[in-house]
């Protein structure tokens, strides 16, 4: 069998189910585990990557504006690849590669007829049945029910815990800066097993957006900062934009030093395998003192003024 991956959790999920010599190809987003940079790259975005949020975000939506994709597929390439499965995902256009994205190159390949598996992560639970699909997709069912029970098994320990706090934290979750949008999808589901409850993001929901002024009028007690696709590095270099505003001195999560970036790109923004070590982090920067898992400087980092 002969797999094109074409979203990075769906990458991962493939990896973690024991099939990673299947791969074949993957997109340009696909870079963990870090074998899988040595496969052909056979997608590409249409606009440039530098920028501030503000730009990216203008550029995007000019496309979009045209009825085009965002992303260009190498059929070519894709047609020398011979896959059996190509593994897209139909949750999100600015995301990864569509489906739509797929078929358009599908339909000129002459050399194979692929199964075109697509994803559609809106909630947590929906990534359990993501990574039946893609074992079901690739032959691999009983990897894919022992990899979710213990996917399951770690998230509930930390839920079990969480369940016996006294108070629970209010959390603004910020997935863009500018403009400036809240992490919806299965992210509020996350943060109330860790111990909070999403402020402006729901369950199952795209991310909303909101301004400056919902934020300074919730006053969170603790603001997470996981733009889509960026680490943290490339995240700090955004954050002017908000800690910039003369407001931003008498929010509570700021005066209690509760402001924190992390990796959305890694960790916040893939509904895959890793959807465990996203939990932990939230659990470790929520309550220091119940958990500790070792991803302090390497998936997040605190805030601190100046900035």
């Amino acid at each position: 069998m002969r797999i094109v991956s074409l979203i990075a959790s769906a990458t991962e999920i493939v990896c973690a189910l024991g099939a990673e010599k299947l791969l074949v190809g993957r997109s340009h987003e696909c870079d963990y585990p870090l074998s899988v940079r040595n496969l052909p790259q056979v997608t590409e975005p249409k606009f440039e990557l530098d920028g501030t949020s503000y730009q990216i975000d203008q550029r995007i939506k000019a496309i979009l504006q045209e009825g085009l994709s965002i992303y260009r597929v190498d059929a070519e390439r894709l047609n020398e690849l011979q896959p059996d499965v190509i593994i897209t995902q139909t949750q999100c256009a600015v995301c990864a590669v569509s489906e739509a994205d797929v078929q358009l190159a599908v339909s000129s390949m002459v050399n194979s007829n692929p199964l075109v598996v697509s994803l559609l992560p809106n909630r947590l639970s929906d990534i359990w049945s993501d990574i039946r699909k893609v074992g079901a997709a690739i032959g691999a069912e009983t990897p894919a029910e022992m990899l979710i029970s213990q996917m399951k098994s770690r998230m509930t320990q930390i839920r079990r815990k969480t369940r016996r706090l006294r108070s629970r934290l209010k959390v603004a979750t910020i997935e863009w800066i500018d403009p400036l949008m809240a992490a919806g999808n299965w992210m509020p589901t996350l943060v109330r097993m860790a111990g909070g409850d999403e402020l402006f993001g729901s369950a199952g929901k795209h991310s909303p957006f909101m301004t400056p002024a919902d934020l300074f009028a919730a006053d969170p007690d603790l603001i997470f900062i996981s733009p889509c696709g960026f680490d943290i590095e490339r995240t700090k270099a955004d954050l002017p934009i908000l800690t910039g505003h003369p407001d931003w001195p008498s929010l509570r999560a700021v005066r209690n030093n509760r402001v924190f970036v992390a990796d959305g790109n890694q960790y916040f923004n893939r509904p895959g395998p890793r959807v465990v070590e996203t939990l932990e982090i939230l659990g470790e920067v929520f309550w220091p003192d119940g958990f500790h898992f070792g991803f302090e400087g390497i998936a997040w980092e605190r805030v601190t003024a100046p900035v």
